[in-house]
């Protein structure tokens, strides 16, 4: 299940329906994963970040991410409210090879994901698109603009990636708050487009119960909002 509803009734009487969506921020090494999620979350962020050691040099690349001196070892947590009665909590997953077992219990019952780039190495966002495309979960490509970087366009990250036609890529900087908002308001856009179009095929198809799925679903889209 990709979103909960929790009621609650308040003094004035009047019920109330929140829609809490998780979600995953997942990418390569040093991309600005931890980065991303701390700068959008409005809780003070959990976060599992262990110091690099010369240990891990053999399997940890930092080519390009140089003055990197931590990594994330489990997983990230934060949450964000989008508007009222709508909240995204979000999972940041490790970038290493070595943990990515951890993905497929951190994916359970997410909306879709984030997938940060960062075009320095572009190669190692590779992983993410491929797991995410695989196990049909909706995602968008964020590339993470640091600074120095060469620029390159949306249509440009999304030819090198070879992602299916649809698949959104914005630009991005992990380190400010509304630029991270906007990246979250997009993949909860798109997400809940593909989620809906699944299951309106369902229903066509005779699907059990998709009729309440697909008005819940649908019920999150569209999100922006002015603030």
């Amino acid at each position: 299940m990709a979103y909960e509803r929790s009621e609650s009734t308040p003094a004035g009487g009047v019920d109330t329906t929140a829609l809490a969506l998780k979600i995953l921020v997942a990418g390569g090494f040093g991309v600005g994963k931890t980065t991303l999620v701390g700068a959008v979350s409005e809780i003070r962020p959990l976060r599992t970040e262990e110091q690099l050691s010369r240990a891990g040099e053999s399997v940890d690349d930092t080519g390009g991410v140089a003055r990197k001196t931590t990594t994330t070892v489990a997983m990230d947590f934060g949450r964000i409210t989008i508007r009222p009665g709508l909240s995204l909590y979000l999972f940041g997953t490790p970038g290493q090879d070595r943990f990515w077992f951890l993905w497929d219990e951190l994916s359970q019952g997410a909306l879709g994901a984030v997938v940060l780039a960062d075009t320095r190495r572009l190669e190692d966002c590779f992983p993410a698109v491929d797991y995410f495309e695989h196990r049909g979960i909706p995602f968008v490509v964020a590339v993470n603009c640091f600074p120095g970087a060469r620029a390159y366009g949306a249509h440009d990250v999304s030819r090198a990636l070879d992602l299916d036609r649809g698949t959104p890529v914005v630009l991005c900087d992990a380190r400010d708050r509304d630029s991270g908002k906007e990246v979250l308001i997009r993949l909860v856009e798109y997400a809940g487009r593909v989620h809906t179009a699944r299951l309106l095929d369902s229903v066509g198809r005779g699907g059990a119960g998709a009729a309440g799925d697909t008005a819940a679903v649908a019920g999150a889209c569209p999100v922006h909002d002015s603030a």
